[in-house]
């Protein structure tokens, strides 16, 4: 934790090797995390895991401004990136030029089509989005947890939250969530 701290210190410094450093130090946790997400996908979804972390890095080492505090700041931003994909992905999947309605069919096996998900995981934006202006601090805990696929005890850390208060905030949360995507549109 210390080691991510320091090099996010050093990049936010300017030194030159200290972004490949950082890659290099927190790609595999961020490729598990993105496997994580990517295995809640519908199963016709194009985007893999690897493309994902590679895309949210894009995105993170682009802004140039961006100041990372420690490794809870940098792992939250890297949550935040994958949901902001994520959600621009099922936005473009749901326009008609990008085959909205259309499903993907399996011509080698002749299954029926498997219907995805985007729809819910849009709804689930919006829910989130508007927790945010209620419980910030408990919608990022959901971004975490749903998005970078993050354990109870790992967004406790990337918060520097106790375990025992992000279980409460996830009760919470996840009741707050069903009742609110079960709402009548």
């Amino acid at each position: 934790m210390s080691d991510i701290t320091r090099i996010l210190h050093d990049v936010e410094q300017g030194q030159p090797q200290a972004n490949e450093e950082l890659f290099a130090l927190v790609y595999q946790e961020l490729r598990k995390l993105a496997a994580s997400k990517m295995a809640r996908e519908a199963g016709d979804h194009t985007l893999q895991p690897t493309a994902l972390v590679h895309e949210a890095w894009i995105r993170l080492s682009g802004n140039l401004n961006q100041e990372w505090r420690d490794r809870g700041h940098f792992f939250g931003a890297a949550a935040e990136s994958m949901r902001r994909i994520l959600i621009d992905r099922a936005r473009s999947k749901q326009r008609v030029k990008h085959g909205a309605g259309w499903t993907r069919v399996d011509f080698d096996t002749l299954d029926l089509a498997i219907h995805t998900d985007d729809d819910t995981l849009l709804r689930l934006n919006d829910a989130l989005e508007k927790f945010e202006k209620e419980d910030p601090i408990k919608a990022k805990m959901i971004s975490l947890r749903f998005f970078a696929g993050l354990s109870i005890p790992d967004a406790g850390l990337a918060m520097g939250l106790s375990e025992a208060t992000l279980k409460r905030f996830w009760t919470y949360s996840r009741a707050w969530l069903y009742a609110e995507l079960n709402q009548p549109e």
